[in-house]
């Protein structure tokens, strides 16, 4: 199959693959065309890659197996032309094994990102791993060999389940650990303590599931960690500490900037949605006062929601603050480098803190945090949740704003912190 196999689950693991393989081997020649939209674009304009969803309602990808509508630009070519491998880079000995999810943004997300891949010469296969019945075994039986002859294996998430099986299969000689969101400082300081791999968010004792697979995540976790005959690196934009004998090699989107923008700035502000109320920490209230808040005091239009993100709330934000929620087709690195975006992006504690001033470096847009009060976390939530929420701002990018909100009252205003 190939040297090099890379395992994703998710549109952003895919784009940092992609980083990665840049990074692995730069231009011989001149680089490619930037290619990004310039197009004018006032306050609230339609993205290229983006869809604005109507309240209430998810916009689904293409359904599975089929291509882009014909007659449509497709995401990599903004009016029919976009990068391409072409003269003086050469096509990357790497294949993509995308185990593809369930839902649609995030397949539809996934569909666009793999035919940016092909674009590059990459080799993607898609693999309908969660295909119903059978699917988890035929998907083992297919990649055992694949998993056994690769040189060096790239996953996105060594939190995932299905990942882990898969490290069970085979002992890679070379393992490459790329962004998936910040869960990635999180993995690198477990790793680093030799504790067992459990998401930041998870909260409480072992569950039936987790005892189950108990073994297979000890097995995963040596798996994942550097030997005698093993190299491990993570490949990371965010701020992570070398565990002993792990290389951390930086991300600085390159590949990004060279293929896309710069973009055209419009006025005002843009909001990134988060989808901490989804998974159980963010008490649902609290969440939608900030964002009116945020909306009011930066003069923001717009609402980029979080693949994760349900129709249900995002209906509430689009009729109780007026912004236009608009479903990103692509990740938000690439769709704020081929613009237009707003002078100002604001955002929840996330990975775009610490990418989008790496993506954006140069175009003078100005990235904000506005950091997660004790008070908004439901009584669910993990321990280890306020914690790790203020690390994910704290350590953000020195140019990056720290926006801090009292939640005593709803007339309460965010100030710069």
């Amino acid at each position: 199959m190939t040297g090099q196999l890379a395992f994703v689950e998710s549109p952003v693991q895919l784009l940092n693959v992609l980083e990665w393989a840049h990074a692995q081997a730069p231009a011989t020649g001149a680089p490619a065309d930037a290619g990004g939209d310039t197009a004018p674009g006032g306050r609230g304009a339609a993205l290229p890659g983006a869809t604005l969803a109507e309240p209430g309602l998810p916009v689904p990808g293409p359904p599975a197996g089929t291509a882009p509508p014909e007659g449509r630009a497709h995401p990599s070519r903004p009016g029919g032309h976009g990068p391409t491998t072409g003269p003086g880079r050469s096509a990357p000995d790497l294949t993509v094994v995308v185990l593809s999810p369930t839902d649609p943004m995030s397949r539809g997300q996934l569909r666009r990102m793999a035919q940016l891949a092909r674009d590059e010469g990459v080799t993607v296969r898609w693999q309908e791993a969660r295909g119903g019945r059978g699917a988890l075994a035929r998907t083992l039986r297919e990649l055992a060999r694949p998993l056994r002859s690769a040189e060096r294996v790239i996953i996105g998430d060594p939190f995932s389940r299905y990942v882990q099986l898969l490290l069970t299969l085979f002992g890679p000689r070379h393992l490459t650990v790329v962004d998936d969101g910040t869960a990635t400082m999180e993995f690198a300081a477990q790793i680093g303590r030799g504790e067992r791999l459990v998401r930041w968010h998870r909260k409480g004792s072992l569950g039936p599931r987790e005892l189950l697979l108990a073994p297979v995540s000890s097995l995963a976790r040596r798996r994942l960690a550097p030997t005698g005959n093993r190299t491990v690196e993570i490949f990371t934009s965010l701020p992570v500490e070398a565990p002993e004998g792990i290389t951390v090699t930086e991300n600085a989107f390159a590949w990004t900037r060279t293929r896309f923008g710069p973009p055209l700035l419009t006025g005002g502000a843009d909001l990134v949605g988060t989808s901490l109320v989804e998974t159980g920490v963010v008490d649902a209230a609290h969440y939608d006062r900030v964002v009116g808040e945020l909306a009011r005091t930066h003069g923001a239009t717009r609402y980029f929601a979080h693949r994760r993100e349900s129709a249900e709330k995002l209906h509430r934000i689009a009729v109780e603050t007026g912004l236009q929620v608009v479903r990103p087709e692509l990740p938000l690195e690439l769709i704020a480098r081929r613009g237009p975006i707003g002078r100002t992006v604001v955002s929840f504690p996330s990975t775009v803190v610490h990418t989008l001033p790496l993506a954006l470096a140069g175009t003078g847009v100005k990235v904000a945090v506005c950091e997660i009060a004790p008070e908004w976390l439901r009584e669910s939530a993990s321990p280890r949740a306020q914690g790790f929420l203020s690390g994910v701002a704290g350590t953000a990018a020195h140019e990056v704003d720290r926006l801090t909100a009292r939640a005593a009252a709803p007339a309460d205003r965010l100030e710069f912190g």
